[in-house]
C-alpha cells in the first residue's frame, strides 16, 4: 500500500473514487487543467482533461460507456464510418475521447491498397 500512495505522490498514478473527490474540494480555487494536474492526469506534457473528467463522473456514479447497467437507450460507437459527398470522413468524438485525445494532437497518415493507418505523433518528432 506504501507503494500506491508513493507513486501517487510521483503523480505516475491519477486520483480516483472518493479520494479524487475529496481532492476537489480542497482544490476549488483552481481551473479545470489546474485541478487534473494536481489529480495526476497528466500524460508526458499534456493534461488529460478528458480522463479527469471521465473519472470525477465515474466517482459520482455516472458512466457514459453504455455498460451492462444501461437502459439501452442512446447511441453507441460503431466503429464503422463512411465517406461523406464531399470526400471526408468523420471521427467522432467518441473515439477521441476514448483515447484521450486533446485538440491539436497532430497524426501521421499512412495510406494502403485497402485501409488507413493513423499514428499518433509525439511531441519529440
Amino acid at each position: 500500500m506504501a507503494k500506491k500512495a508513493a507513486a501517487k505522490k510521483q503523480g505516475k498514478q491519477p486520483l480516483v473514487g472518493k479520494e479524487l473527490l475529496n481532492k476537489l474540494k480542497d482544490l476549488s480555487h483552481l481551473s479545470k487543467r489546474e485541478k487534473a494536474k494536481e489529480c495526476g492526469y497528466v500524460v508526458g506534457k499534456k493534461v488529460n482533461l478528458s480522463g479527469f473528467m471521465n473519472a470525477i463522473l465515474e466517482a459520482k456514479g455516472i458512466s457514459l460507456d453504455g455498460d451492462a447497467n444501461s437502459d439501452g437507450r442512446g447511441r453507441e460507437a460503431s466503429y464503422r464510418i463512411k465517406v461523406h459527398q464531399n470526400g471526408q470522413m468523420v471521427i467522432g468524438s467518441a473515439y477521441t475521447e476514448k483515447m484521450g485525445l486533446q485538440t491539436g494532437d497532430e497524426f501521421e497518415i499512412k495510406v494502403g491498397r485497402k485501409h488507413i493507418h493513423l499514428t499518433q505523433l509525439t511531441e519529440d518528432e
